[in-house]
């Protein structure tokens, strides 16, 4: 009788740790689903060409959210490189950038790339809705600008 006791209860225990190791497995599976459904890769072609005067990104607004990722391409005309306009940010919002900017040569400003396919990503962080204008710091005379567009 006493070993049919230990038995049952062994087996409750064990029904029961089951049930957990399934419960957060679903749970950890859906956490997975919602993060690989929630990040979304955009990409931005860097294109410059003296001989036809163009200068730009391509496309030239990007609408994001906070996680999303931004994937600038070198296509051709470099070095390039990606530098956030600082005037009209706040300076929670430019630690923000300063901190999600991987590499950065100075503030709000990224490596210089300088092979054609060379690129540079940026998760985009946890800014406030908006518009934050970029640039690309060797074409800036030439006007080579950007805008990233944050929704919530």
């Amino acid at each position: 009788m006493r070993t049919s006791h230990l038995l049952t209860i062994y087996e409750s225990d064990t029904r029961r740790a089951k049930c957990r190791l399934l419960a957060a497995g679903a749970l950890l599976g859906l956490c997975w689903m919602h993060a690989a459904s929630a990040q979304t890769v955009h990409v931005v072609r860097l294109e410059a060409d003296a001989g036809q005067a163009i200068y730009r990104f391509v496309p030239g607004r990007v609408t994001v959210r906070p996680g999303d990722v931004v994937r600038f391409e070198v296509s051709s005309g470099g070095p390039h490189n990606i530098a956030f306009d600082a005037d009209p940010l706040t300076p929670d919002v430019k630690a923000a950038l300063n901190a999600a900017m991987s590499n950065r040569t100075g503030d709000l400003s990224g490596p210089v790339l300088e092979r054609t396919d060379a690129e540079y990503r940026l998760v985009v962080p946890n800014l406030p809705p908006g518009h934050y204008g970029f640039f690309c710091t060797p074409h800036r005379a030439y006007d080579m600008r950007g805008e990233l567009i944050v929704l919530r």
